[in-house]
Formats: C-alpha cells, sequence, structure tokens
C-alpha cells in the first residue's frame, strides 16, 4: 500500500480510508455523489453561458467625431427620437431644467453685453466733460464724432435690476446639475469682428461615464414617471425656477426686442442666436407653467460634453441583426482629443461632424486657429488612421442653415478663406467647395482605398436629419455586417 501511494500519489489521496465501515462508506459515497451533481452543473452552466456568448449579438460600434460645438450631441439625440423613442419619452421632462438653463444664460448674456455698453457710454461721458475745448484735438474730435451714442433710459436701468434674479436661479440650476462641470475660460469672437471681449456665457458639462443619464437623473422629478403629466403632477413639479421664469417672461421679451439692445449687438457683429442652446426666441412657450419640451427643443438644448460619453441603445425600428448600438459622444476641445484613439479599437463606423458655417469663426479654446481649418486638420488625422483604416467614415458637412444665413448677411468668404478665390459668394457654391475640399482631403490621406461618404446637414432640424439618419443607417448596418464577416 504504501508502495501504491510513492508510485501514485493520486490514487492513495482519493483510496478509501483504511478500517472503512459500511455506514461511513455509504455516506463517502453520497458525498461524492453531490460533489460530481455539482461539478456537472458548473460544467453545463458554463457550457451555456459560452452558447448563449456565441449567439449573442455583436453591437453596433459607433463614434461621433468633430470640434467642440459641432453637433455630435445633438446628432446622438436624433437617433435616438427615432430608434430608441422609450428612452427619449423618459428622458423628455428632465430636458425641461437644461432648456431653462439655456435660455437663462441666453437672456444673461444680452444683458451683460447691454451692462457693458451702459459701462462704456458713463466712462465716455465722464471724459468727455473732464476736457476743455482746448483739450480737443482735432483727431479726438473726429473719433467722438465716430463713435455710436446709445440712446440708454429708464427702462434699461429697470431692466438690469428685474433680470438680476436670474442670476440666483441660474446658480440654482447648476447646482442641481451637480459639480460635473468645466468650463472653457477663453472668449471666442469672429474673426471679422471688433477687437474687445465678447461676453459668452458659462457652460455646463457632461463629465458621467453614463453621459446624460447622470444628469438627467438629478433633473428628474421623482413625482412625475409618466412621459405625459397630469395637470395636477405639473403644478406639484412648479419650483422656484419655474416661478422666477413667469415672472420674468415679459422682461426677457422686451430686452431680446428692445431696439437699442439690436442695435449694439449689431454693431458687435454679434449673432447669439445662431449659438446653440439658444431660446430667446421661444420665452412665450417656455416661461410657460404648462411647459413641455418639444422633440426640437430637446435637440437644441446645449449640454456640453467633457471626455467621453457611451450610449446605449436598442434599436426599436425595423428587424436589425445587431439591435444594440454602442455610440460614444467625444468631447471636441483640444484638450480632449488625446481620448479619442482608446476607442478606434473595433469601430464599425465614424460619424465626422464639420461645421461648414465657421469660416470666419475662431476656435473658443485657442482665439488663434480659424475652426474651418482646425476641422480640416482633424479631418485628415482621422482619415490617415491606420487602426481605422476598415472603418466606415460617414461626414456631416453640418451647420448648412447658419452657412446660408451667413450668405444672405453678405459675409464674404474669401475674406476668410483666400483660395474661394471669385467664386459665387452663395450657399451652394460655398458648400461644394467646401465638400471638394473635405473630399480631396479623404482620398489623399486614406491608408487603403474606401467610399467618401457625406452629408450636408442642420442637425437641429429634426425632420431633415430624419431622413439623412435613414440612410446612415442600413450604411450601418451593412458596414457591421462586413466587419463581421457576414456578407
Amino acid at each position: 500500500m504504501v508502495r501504491a501511494s510513492l508510485d501514485d500519489p493520486l490514487a492513495f489521496v482519493l483510496s478509501p480510508p483504511p478500517n472503512e465501515t459500511p455506514e461511513q462508506k455509504s455516506a463517502r459515497e453520497r458525498a461524492e455523489a453531490e460533489a460530481r451533481k455539482t461539478s456537472e452543473a458548473i460544467d453545463e452552466q458554463i457550457r451555456q453561458e459560452k452558447i448563449a456568448l456565441k449567439k449573442k449579438k455583436k453591437p453596433v460600434k459607433i463614434l461621433l467625431l468633430g470640434q467642440s460645438e459641432s453637433g455630435k450631441s445633438a446628432t446622438l439625440k436624433n437617433f435616438q427620437l427615432q430608434y430608441a423613442k422609450d428612452q427619449w419619452l423618459e428622458e423628455r421632462l428632465a430636458w425641461r431644467a437644461v432648456i431653462y438653463l439655456n435660455l437663462i444664460r441666453n437672456a444673461l448674456q444680452v444683458l451683460d453685453i447691454l451692462q457693458q455698453a451702459m459701462s462704456q457710454t458713463n466712462k465716455d461721458r465722464c471724459a468727455s466733460s473732464s476736457l476743455t475745448t482746448a483739450d480737443i484735438s482735432d483727431s479726438d474730435g473726429e473719433h467722438r464724432s465716430h463713435t455710436t451714442v446709445y440712446k440708454f433710459t429708464d427702462k434699461h436701468r429697470l431692466l438690469k435690476l428685474r433680470l438680476a434674479s436670474l442670476r440666483t436661479v441660474l446658480v440654482d440650476l447648476e447646482k442641481r446639475l451637480g459639480p460635473g462641470s468645466q468650463e472653457i475660460q477663453a472668449i471666442s469672437r469672429s474673426l471679422s469682428g471688433p477687437t474687445q471681449d465678447r461676453v459668452r456665457p458659462r457652460e455646463f458639462g457632461v463629465s458621467s461615464n453614463n453621459g446624460w443619464k447622470s444628469v438627467l437623473d438629478k433633473l428628474r422629478s421623482p413625482t412625475v414617471t409618466e412621459s405625459r403629466p397630469s395637470s395636477k403632477q405639473r403644478e406639484e413639479g412648479r419650483d422656484e425656477v419655474t416661478d422666477v421664469l413667469l415672472g420674468c417672461k415679459d422682461d426677457m421679451k422686451s430686452l431680446w426686442q428692445d431696439p437699442v439692445v439690436k442695435q449694439i449687438l449689431s454693431h458687435r457683429r454679434s449673432k447669439i442666436e445662431d449659438a446653440s442652446g439658444f431660446f430667446l426666441d421661444d420665452v412665450d412657450r417656455i416661461a410657460s407653467p404648462d411647459y413641455e419640451p418639444a422633440d426640437d427643443d430637446i435637440v437644441r438644448a446645449r449640454l456640453r460634453t467633457v471626455g467621453v460619453q457611451e450610449h446605449r441603445f436598442m434599436m426599436e425600428a425595423g428587424q436589425s441583426l445587431a439591435s444594440e448600438w454602442i455610440m460614444y459622444d467625444f468631447g471636441g476641445t483640444r484638450s480632449s482629443r488625446a481620448l479619442w484613439a482608446a476607442f478606434f479599437d473595433d469601430v464599425d463606423t465614424i460619424i465626422f461632424l464639420a461645421p461648414i458655417s465657421c469660416f470666419d469663426e475662431r476656435l473658443r479654446e485657442d482665439q488663434d486657429v480659424n475652426r474651418l481649418e482646425d476641422s480640416l486638420s482633424l479631418w485628415r488625422i482621422v482619415c490617415s488612421s491606420t487602426v481605422l483604416a476598415k472603418a466606415q467614415i460617414i461626414l456631416f458637412l453640418n451647420k448648412c442653415d447658419i452657412l446660408h444665413k451667413k450668405m444672405k448677411r453678405g459675409v464674404a468668404i474669401r475674406d476668410y478663406v483666400p483660395s474661394f478665390a471669385d467664386r459665387k459668394n452663395d450657399t451652394m457654391t460655398a458648400m461644394k467647395y467646401f465638400q471638394q475640399h473635405f473630399k480631396e482631403l479623404f482620398k489623399s490621406c486614406s491608408p487603403e482605398p474606401r467610399p467618401f461618404f457625406v452629408h450636408f446637414t442642420s442637425v437641429i432640424d429634426t425632420k431633415a436629419t430624419a431622413t439623412t439618419l435613414s440612410v446612415v443607417r442600413e450604411s450601418v448596418l451593412r458596414q457591421h455586417l462586413q466587419n463581421a464577416s457576414l456578407i
């Protein structure tokens, strides 16, 4: 027995104990049978999990890339609106506070511009009153004759006082959103604008791994769980923010429609209505006790993305082979772009957004860089990436609506893009010109030949974007099947 154990230690361990009684043998055999049963159950569970894993549909992976304020988040919201209705309806009411935040910020931005102009006017008057006729040179007199004199009245001073309460409400909303905010400190201005600093509002950022979910959960009323609450629930959901907005509604309208304010904005060449998250034209509708965000409101609402946000949703339309979609929304500021490359592996499609209306604008975070030039530079980097050589890249030349407005205002593209030369300064010519530039970069920089997909978009237009997304969806699914080696 000792010799056998030395030859085969395992046999010795597994052999019955010496002098085992019949009762002990029976108990041992029962325990061994139970252990075998447990082991077999675990093996079967592992086998079933492996089978389920093989059968599980691989999700579609999409990256949304582009500079800050290019329309990435609005594109994602359009996807949710069209193909994830349940999730969209669940989040609808929570967006109300974000829209309130945007509206208040719009009003305070205009109010700050008014205050700046009033302060400057007072300084100019004090300087003029302290000078005698002998002190005024010919050049000084000529300069003041060309200086715009704004006719401020008691109405403007009252607006400053009556709208001051919005600042407290803004702080309250920011606290409700939580600490997940970062601000871009640099001040953006138009290349053609005057040299003085422009008043730009602070921005809130989404910096959670759950994207908007964590922010919207904070804003969602715990008493309202239905997609369309009753009038009683809406009344209970009213808070100080809603009450202040109702009280300031007429003053906000008066501020935005005031001729002197319009004059100031015109001289500053400030088109704040072109910016994302602008709602001053909708004060009557939004500053209402029973306001419910419309689909267009949610798409237009502005929450700056910080870092990388992952959004998962199930495709509810059609018979897609891959029903789960994972879309990554990236912060587009220069400091955020280093994070992009870590997500390039195993990508089905990249949707790159380039706002072509920004040919006369500078980056908010770097005043020395033209926004269109920055977009082209980013496009070159993405197209030339060897990691993305097999990925489908779809280009959205976005903000065509704002481009059209600038063409109607007579903004000359050649003043900012010399290569545009003497081409006709209209929307269609500009769109074709910019498209050709992006196409040439795509062809020359791609590691291997691949088709060029481009769409002219205004992603805040939900109806037009729905048509575009239906085409994009089919293209994405086809690429996903190719990557899965099914076709």
